[in-house]
């Protein structure tokens, strides 16, 4: 599928749109319940993305702003577009469709991560055990569904047009002995070879530098190929994943994150960090 033309990136543009076309209009959330009869709680989880959104809802919607023929066709087949089926529905009880939906999407990704490996760079027996660790109660079916789910992200990475990563690991990522020694030494293997590929950029946060500009905590930023879907960052956490979209955060993230890039160890450098772990580990 080519870049951008999931149904999630669809439907966030969907729902970027009625919000613009709202506020054109001069119209408030709860105006707009009153004249459709709903609540206005409705509008606002459309607006945010939180429930889906039907053609008839969109026509309803694009009738009390006064938009055009032409910008009512163009919409409900956006929404028409939105309510199809992706490959990782299947997962939805599982992980968070909306981000998998913008990951497949994204033309780049930049993201730091803490606490361990992050999963595009994964090795199976590490997912395996990192999920034993953090959920001791799944079922045997589950974790093989989590394991099967982060294959297929993975995937992205050997693609025609592939994603293009660039990760800054802090040092402790790849000392924790998730698993075992075994399952990190094949860990730091899987990392040898993944940051030969040319789309992907991996960097060390070491101890030695002492401090960095994340260490409140991960994030990922995705960066689409359209200018119609601008970046956005992603914060999981385990109450809730948060989505930032507002021009000045994206800008204070990718600030930060070109801030830990220069305090981190440069690629080379890295790489021979990673080697020298793997070395003692064995």
């Amino acid at each position: 599928m080519p870049r951008g033309s999931s149904p999630t990136l669809r439907k966030r543009r969907l729902v970027s749109e009625l919000r613009r076309l709202r506020e054109a209009a001069d119209l408030t959330i709860e105006e707009v319940g009153e004249r459709l009869e709903c609540s206005a709680s409705k509008i606002s989880r459309i607006e945010t993305g939180r429930v889906g959104v039907t053609p008839r809802d969109v026509r309803d919607m694009l009738a009390a702003y006064g938009a055009d023929r032409a910008t009512v066709d163009e919409l409900v087949q956006l929404a028409r577009e939105a309510r199809r089926k992706a490959w990782w529905d299947e997962f939805g009880d599982i992980a968070p469709g909306r981000y998998v939906g913008y990951e497949a999407d994204a033309e780049s990704v930049r993201a730091y991560q803490g606490l361990m490996v992050p999963g595009l760079l994964q090795c199976e027996s590490y997912t395996r055990a990192l999920i034993r660790d953090v959920r001791p109660d799944a079922a045997p079916a589950e974790v093989d569904r989590r394991v099967e789910l982060r294959k297929a992200r993975q995937a992205l990475l050997l693609e025609d047009d592939p994603l293009r990563l660039h990760v800054v690991v802090d040092e402790a990522a790849l000392r924790r002995l998730v698993g075992g020694r075994e399952v990190m030494a094949e860990q730091l293997r899987r990392l040898d070879e993944v940051e030969k590929l040319p789309n992907v950029t991996l960097q060390v946060a070491s101890f030695e530098a002492g401090g960095h500009a994340a260490m409140d905590g991960p994030f990922v930023i995705l960066a689409f190929p359209e200018q119609l879907d601008p970046d956005v960052v992603y914060i999981e956490s385990t109450r809730s994943d948060v989505y930032l979209e507002q021009p000045s955060d994206v800008a204070r993230y990718s600030h930060m994150f070109a801030r830990l890039c220069a305090e981190s160890l440069d690629p080379a450098a890295s790489s021979a960090l990673v080697g020298r772990v793997a070395r003692e580990l064995a």
